[in-house]
């Protein structure tokens, strides 16, 4: 079917309710937004669902989210894994409750039975909850840190993590086949409850998870320490983190504890905030001002679902708060537990840390420090969580941290995805252990610095909408694969990484070794003095992303060398 008559079969069609169509015919004189809404399914890609909110093919809504469970339920069922069930939970975005009931009520319907929280809970607990049930697959309605007016939905499997390949594409493929509404299955609730396929969990859970957490303690008599001095200031942006994150840290005992009141109670329209992303500093202008009256030493924020997390710390010379990006956050925790392990003789045997591609090359410098095996994959935590899988296969090695540089991380295997959680709590641990040495966090920070280089990073991004956006974005790929840069202003491409082509091209010699990861669409160029530049198509966004990091003397020296490398970028584009 063509858009328009996608567009009038769902206008006429008696599948769909009232609501549905009274939203649809509101758009009828404009043949724009009905190409948009229906030009295209909305696609159920290797991480699931997601798409502003809205009725038609090409957006989130009831149908399209009960068309993709079925495809999913048929998936499970041939596996033969409907009798362990499947986990959901979901975050405090607009439609969240209903689409994760509408979930479970046609997984009921297929016969496998549904365990649903009885309230917003964060991205990790669910990747927890699913392997504490046993279940064979979980879902999370969630879209993250995207705008307001968007939602989504995450498949996990029973090892914890995101789906991977190839069990990501028989997923998809089993979703895409799913072509008809009317064979999508689904009962009411009242009946699945009474069928035992729709059971409510929470509080179990909940104790269990903050169990499991409390284990990446290293210095209780830290905190205890510091538990009245140490000031945290906390905002959950109207997020599923305000429960579980001030739960853990009263029960480790922290007392000074402030919570941005704006931003503390769930709000799927984000009143005060353009983008609830803890990557954009405006997000965090009521958590500074907050900081600034109670003379906070670190200012913390998670995003809706709570995978990710955000810092500020206070510079005691300036004291002003600086912010910390992803990667130097995660650089302060693994640094900390790596060193205090191994002080503590608590580093288990073959340890291991797991970073993405895109990540800061500081990760490899301190895991060589420590003597620590160094895994890198590819962009996306799920591919850090497998590796925790395929230890756990093989019989070798240990999980110890695992870090991206969009702000997610985890401590421990309770999860198997980034956890925002563990991570304050990890934060705060080391910001105590900071208060006790008589020194801030940013004081660490620029430690380590001094130790390993000054590691800088960020990105550059182009946002490309709708259909002509998709071509324009696979174009410059296309001429980035087929055309290569051999240089980006004075620095020469050593080697080019081409993930889709499974090669690595040694520009001076000529000779290709295979990458020894999945297929990718990502470009990676690496440049002299520990410099280099990605290039990746988003897999929930309109944009490309160009990732950079380089190597300097200071920080101005690679706020510099930064700078150059980006307008170099934007010279070879």
């Amino acid at each position: 079917m063509g858009y328009m008559e996608e567009y009038n079969f769902w206008l006429e069609d008696s599948y769909f309710d009232e609501e549905t169509k009274a939203e649809l015919r509101q758009i009828k004189e404009n043949p724009q937004e009905i190409e948009d809404r229906f030009y295209k399914e909305l696609e159920f890609g290797t991480g699931g669902l997601r798409g502003v909110i809205g009725a038609g093919t090409n957006r989130m809504n009831i149908y399209t989210v009960r068309k993709a469970t079925q495809g999913l339920a048929n998936y499970i069922l041939k596996q033969g894994g409907e009798k362990k069930g499947i986990a959901i939970a979901y975050d405090s975005r607009l439609m969240s409750p209903e689409f994760a009931d509408e979930a479970a009520r046609c997984m009921a319907a297929n016969g496998i039975k549904a365990y649903i929280f009885d309230e917003l809970r964060p991205t990790p607990e669910l990747s927890f909850a699913l392997r504490k049930l046993g279940c064979i697959s979980g879902i999370v309605v969630t879209a993250s840190h995207n705008p307001p007016e968007y939602n989504g939905y995450k498949v996990y499997w029973e090892d914890g993590a995101q789906v991977t390949a190839p069990r990501d594409k028989e997923i998809i493929t089993e979703v895409n086949h799913v072509t008809d509404y009317h064979t999508v299955k689904t009962m009411t609730k009242e009946a699945a409850m009474q069928d035992g396929l729709y059971q409510m969990i929470g509080e179990e859970i909940d104790v269990a998870y903050m169990a499991e957490l409390k284990k990446q303690i290293l210095h209780p008599e830290i905190i205890k320490a510091m538990a009245q001095k140490l000031k945290i200031v906390y905002t959950p942006f109207n997020g599923t983190g305000n429960k579980p994150v001030r739960r853990i840290l009263a029960e480790l005992g922290f007392e000074q504890v402030y919570v941005v009141p704006e931003q503390e109670r769930p709000d799927p329209a984000f009143t005060t905030l353009e983008y609830p992303n803890p990557e954009d500093p405006k997000a965090f202008t009521l958590a500074l001002e907050l900081a600034e009256k109670v003379d906070a030493d670190i200012v913390l924020a998670t995003d809706p679902d709570a995978d990710r997390l955000g810092i500020y710390a206070k510079d005691t010379k300036t004291g002003k708060y600086i912010s910390f990006t992803g990667n130097m956050s995660g650089m302060l925790i693994a640094e900390y537990i790596l060193r205090e392990r191994k002080a503590l003789h608590l580093m288990p045997e073959d340890p291991a840390l797991v970073s993405t591609i895109v990540t800061t090359n500081m990760a490899a410098a301190i895991a060589k420090d420590y003597d620590v095996k160094f895994i890198e994959v590819l962009t996306g935590f799920k591919y850090i969580g497998e590796q925790i899988k395929f230890m756990e296969q093989a019989g070798k090695g240990n999980y110890v941290f695992g870090l991206e540089e969009s702000y997610g991380c985890l401590a421990g295997t309770h999860a198997r995805d980034k956890d925002a959680i563990v991570a304050v709590m990890c934060l705060c641990e080391m910001a105590a252990w900071c208060k006790s040495q008589g020194k801030t966090c940013w004081d660490q920070m620029i430690e380590l610095y001094e130790k390993y280089g000054y590691y800088k990073e960020s990105q550059y991004t182009i946002t490309l909408k709708g259909i002509d956006g998709a071509a324009q974005i696979k174009s410059i790929m296309d001429n980035l694969r087929t055309n290569p840069p051999k240089a980006f202003g004075e620095l020469k491409v050593l080697k080019l990484r081409d993930y889709q082509n499974d090669v690595i091209l040694d520009l001076e010699t000529g000779e290709t070794t295979p990458t020894g990861l999945p297929k990718s669409n990502v470009l990676y160029f690496e440049l002299p003095e520990d410099h280099w530049c990605c290039a990746r198509p988003s897999g929930t966004e309109p944009k490309i992303k160009f990732y950079m990091g380089v190597k300097g003397c200071n920080l101005a020296d690679a706020q510099k060398r930064l700078d150059k490398l980006t307008e170099d970028l934007k010279a070879v584009l």
